[in-house]
C-alpha cells in the first residue's frame, strides 16, 4: 500500500464519530441530562396542577388544559435542548480553547456541524418520547390521530431540532465570553416563549405580539405541534380561523435554510482576540 492510497475517512463517518463524542459528553453531565429530560416534564406537571380546567375552543367546545399545553411544552423542550443548550455549550468550548484545538485537526467544519445537528436531534427525540410517555401515563393525553398527523409530527420534530441546533451554533457569534452566554441567549429566548403560544393560549395574545412572534420559528413550532395534538375544530381559534398547517411547514423549511446559512457564515472556532 502506497501513501497515495491512504485516504481520509468519509464525511459521513467523521460526522457520526462527532455525534458519538457529543452524545458521550452530554450524558457525562448529570445536571444537563436532568434539566434537558426532566424540566419539560416538571413544567407539564406543575402547570397541570395549577391549571386543571379546560381551554375553551369554538363555542360549546373545549379541551383539557394539559392537552392544549403539551404541544407548547414540546416546542419549548426542542428549542431549549437545541438552540439554548448549543449556544451556551459551544460558547464555553470556545472560551476554554477546546474548539481551537479541534480546529487544528483535519476535521471539516461540515462534519462538526453534522455531528452537532445529529446529536441534538437524537437528544430531542429522547426528550420528547419521555414527555409523551409521562403525558399519556399520568394525564391521559391523546396522541396524534392518524398516520398523516404522525408523519407531520415526526417532520416537525426533526426540522425543529435541526434548525434550532443551527441557530444555536450561529448565535455563538453574539456571545463575547462564556459568562455572558446565559443572559445573552436566555433573555430573548424567554421573551419569545411568552409571545409564541407556549405558556398562554395563542388567540389571547395581543395582535402586535402575535406579529412579532410570527417572525421567529418558535411560534411556528408551537402551532405545528398544536395541529398534531389538538382536534380539527380547535383550529378555529388560530390565526385565520384554521390550522393552516402548510404555513408552519413552509416557514420552518425556510428557517432551516436560513439557520444553516447563518451557522456557516457566523461560526468561528475561536473568538476574536483569543490568545489561547
Amino acid at each position: 500500500m502506497t501513501s497515495s492510497s491512504i485516504s481520509m475517512p468519509s464525511l459521513t463517518r467523521l460526522a457520526w464519530s462527532r455525534t458519538i463524542v457529543d452524545l458521550k459528553q452530554f450524558f457525562r453531565i448529570p445536571e444537563q441530562v436532568f434539566f434537558t429530560f426532566l424540566l419539560p416534564v416538571l413544567f407539564l406537571v406543575l402547570f397541570s396542577a395549577v391549571f386543571s380546567g379546560d381551554v375553551d375552543g369554538p363555542p360549546g367546545r373545549s379541551v383539557k388544559f394539559v392537552q392544549y399545553f403539551l404541544p407548547g411544552i414540546i416546542a419549548l423542550g426542542v428549542a431549549s435542548s437545541t438552540f439554548a443548550n448549543l449556544a451556551m455549550s459551544i460558547s464555553t468550548e470556545q472560551h476554554e480553547g477546546l474548539l481551537k484545538r479541534l480546529a487544528g485537526t483535519p476535521l471539516p467544519k461540515s462534519a462538526f456541524f453534522a455531528g452537532r445537528l445529529t446529536s441534538s436531534v437524537i437528544i430531542t427525540v429522547i426528550q420528547t418520547a419521555v414527555l409523551l410517555a409521562i403525558g399519556v401515563l399520568l394525564f391521559g393525553i391523546d396522541l396524534p390521530d392518524g398516520p398523516g398527523r404522525w408523519l407531520f409530527f415526526i417532520y416537525l420534530l426533526g426540522i425543529s431540532a435541526a434548525l434550532g441546533s443551527a441557530l444555536g451554533i450561529a448565535a455563538t457569534r453574539m456571545v463575547p465570553n462564556a459568562r455572558a452566554a446565559g443572559p445573552i441567549i436566555q433573555a430573548p429566548f424567554l421573551v419569545l416563549q411568552f409571545i409564541s403560544g407556549i405558556f398562554f393560549q395563542w388567540n389571547q395574545l395581543p395582535s402586535w405580539l402575535q406579529w412579532i412572534a410570527t417572525a421567529f420559528p418558535l411560534r411556528w413550532m408551537a402551532q405545528g405541534f398544536r395541529y398534531a395534538f389538538l382536534p380539527d375544530w380547535f383550529g378555529e381559534t388560530e390565526y385565520g380561523s384554521s390550522w393552516g398547517w402548510e404555513i408552519p411547514t413552509v416557514a420552518l423549511a425556510a428557517w432551516m435554510v436560513i439557520s444553516v446559512v447563518l451557522a456557516l457564515v457566523f461560526f468561528r472556532w475561536t473568538r476574536e482576540g483569543d490568545r489561547r
